[in-house]
């Protein structure tokens, strides 16, 4: 075939993509809408990635340069962690100076200034100016698919760095976000491992760099790192491809490693239940097809896919053959916690189970898996089909307990975005803090929110501050694509999607007001309109105590929240006007 045949199969990408990478090697601009000024801009984020890359390198390398008798311990310590010095040089490791300015002063001679590096995430902005923000740590450049450094993840050392303080500091820390980084986004070693991927006809994937290294040393080139955080929609993606098995090669000693891998299959059912598919004659529509093979690769208690590798690299090979598919391990996990001889643990391993099951787009091994647990638990499969459905309210039958039940996890793609949007642009810090908690809905959400306004960005990352239990939906709200904005956008951006769940919430509040009243007689719902206006009018007094459970309170609710909904409807549209802004009805 032509050029652009052999491109779109050699990168599997569509023809618009083959385009746009042909251009650039031709120094030819493909698309005439683009932005020179963000492309710039860009581009001189990778300058300044690559240039630091070079420095933090030197600094590991020159035992007789500056600061050669601190790197000391991080080469000692890949010595300790059997790493070749071929496999050091082809990643790039370096080593960040314990010095508040060390890596400021060399940027600044090579024409970079302070407030560059600080977009760049490689300083941090004080209270008496800017400072490094990789201090005394082993450097891994994070590079994406095309090879070009976007960031880094800085290991702690042995030995107190500057700015630790008690000495307690996270044992990663990464670039902080920008244009060209985004931690959800990226997989660590794809630039690497994606020729190795498309000939093994699979990606495996691990959590650290250690890991990455390590596989490739000896010869693994198809594994890539997740950088110790659940897999999203993008990085699943990316790794489509150029494949459609995936294996998750999870340490043994990492608690959340069943949260990850049940987040990981909830993401590519999700964003895969669906694909436009074009037919002979061109009709695109939209089909059922889930085509990722999902396998997960258990080890041994105490074993790591560094270790294992580096223990016994020829036994490799045997273990990624043998990972299970993920419903295969999930179903072994909870047979190996609960007793299945008592109905206590049938019951509960029904309530693990039957969640995950309800997720699997494939028809066919939904019914097979919902077989394998009936046999397992004795419970007949129409029961167990009962469990699949969420849950709905049914005129005159109650709600399964919730003790019996898996709780559904509801999303509100309003709170999602509002919080990407505050992730994304931490510059809207001073707009968020005057936002109430309360705003979010959501306790997750809520938790997040909380979380940011109080992180002090000082160093520490603001995702290793989280609790293991927030961390699934920090990942899966980095995943959410949030448009480029200035500032006038930005600031119009964050009022409408505010206004929106504000919005909604008053909705909610008039629609479970009025349900209440619904099912009343035209008499009573007379005399509860008497009563709700002797109420309003002050003419009644009532005990707090009854008043819950009084109609007249329900009815006057109903008619204040009716009330909220126009108001603010038109505080918003009278908002909009005086902006000369469009306003649309959330």
């Amino acid at each position: 075939g032509d050029i652009f045949s052999f491109v779109m199969k050699r990168e599997s990408c569509d023809f618009r993509e083959a385009l746009r990478l042909l251009g650039e090697r031709a120094g030819v601009n493909t698309d005439q809408r683009r932005d020179t000024q963000e492309d710039a801009r860009r581009a001189r984020l990778f300058e300044m990635n690559e240039a630091a890359a070079a420095f933090f390198q030197a600094a590991l390398q020159r035992e007789d340069g500056a600061h050669g008798a601190r790197a000391q311990v991080a080469r000692e310590y890949l010595a300790e962690r059997r790493m070749a010095p071929a496999s050091v040089e082809r990643f790039q490791i370096g080593y960040a100076p314990n010095s508040w300015d060390a890596l400021l002063e060399h940027m600044k001679g090579r024409g970079f200034g302070a407030e560059e590096l600080v977009a760049a995430g490689l300083a941090v902005e004080g209270e008496r100016g800017p400072y490094d923000r990789f201090r005394h740590r082993l450097m891994f450049p994070i590079r994406d698919e095309r090879g070009r450094v976007c960031g880094f993840g800085g290991r702690v050392l042995a030995g107190d760095a500057l700015g630790s303080g008690d000495g307690h500091q996270p044992k990663y820390v990464n670039t902080s976000q920008s244009a060209i980084f985004d931690k959800g986004s990226m997989l660590y070693g794809l630039d690497l491992a994606k020729d190795a991927i498309r000939a093994e006809g699979r990606a495996v994937i691990v959590e650290g760099y250690m890991d990455v290294i390590a596989a490739h040393e000896h010869g693994y080139a198809n594994v890539v790192a997740s950088m110790g955080t659940a897999l999203t929609e993008r990085q699943v993606a990316l790794l489509r491809r150029h494949t459609n098995t995936l294996v998750l090669a999870l340490d043994s000693d990492n608690a959340g490693s069943e949260a990850t891998v049940r987040s990981a299959y909830e993401i590519i059912n999700n964003s895969l239940r669906r694909r436009p598919v074009a037919n002979a004659r061109g009709v695109v529509r939209q089909v059922d097809a889930v085509d990722i093979d999902l396998r997960v690769l258990s080890l041994p208690d105490g074993l790591d896919p560094d270790d294992a590798i580096r223990d016994a690299p020829e036994t490799w090979p045997a273990r990624v053959d043998g990972a299970m598919p993920v419903l295969d391990h999930l179903f072994d996990v909870s047979a190996r916690r609960h007793d299945l001889s008592s109905p206590r643990g049938q019951s509960a391993i029904v309530a693990e189970l039957a969640p995950v099951i309800a997720l699997t787009a494939d028809r066919v091994l939904q019914s097979h898996y919902l077989q394998r647990l009936s046999r397992m638990t004795g419970v007949d499969e129409a029961t167990l089909r009962l469990e699949l459905r969420p849950p709905r309210a049914q005129a005159g039958r109650s709600a399964a307990p919730p003790a019996q039940r898996a709780p559904a996890r509801v999303r509100d793609r309003r709170e999602e975005f509002c919080l990407a949007l505050l992730f994304k642009y931490p510059e809207l810090r001073a707009e968020a803090c005057e936002l109430s908690p309360e705003l979010f809905g959501h306790s997750e959400n809520r938790s997040l929110f909380e979380s940011w306004v109080s992180w002090a960005d000082d160093g520490e990352s603001f995702e290793s501050t989280l609790t293991p239990d927030v961390r699934p939906q920090y990942e899966r709200i980095l995943s959410i694509d949030v448009p480029t904005y200035d500032d006038e956008q930005l600031a119009q951006a964050l009022r409408s999607i505010v206004w929106g769940i504000e919005q909604q919430r008053l909705r909610t509040a008039k629609r479970a007001s009025a349900a209440a009243l619904a099912g009343m007689s035209a008499e009573e719902g007379a005399r509860i309109a008497e009563d709700a206006r002797a109420r309003i009018a002050g003419d009644v007094t009532v005990d707090p105590a009854d008043d819950e459970a009084d109609p007249a309170a329900v009815f006057v609710e109903d008619m204040e929240a009716g009330l909220k909904v126009h108001r603010r409807l038109l505080e918003q549209r009278s908002a909009g006007r005086s902006r000369g802004e469009v306003v649309h009805e959330q």
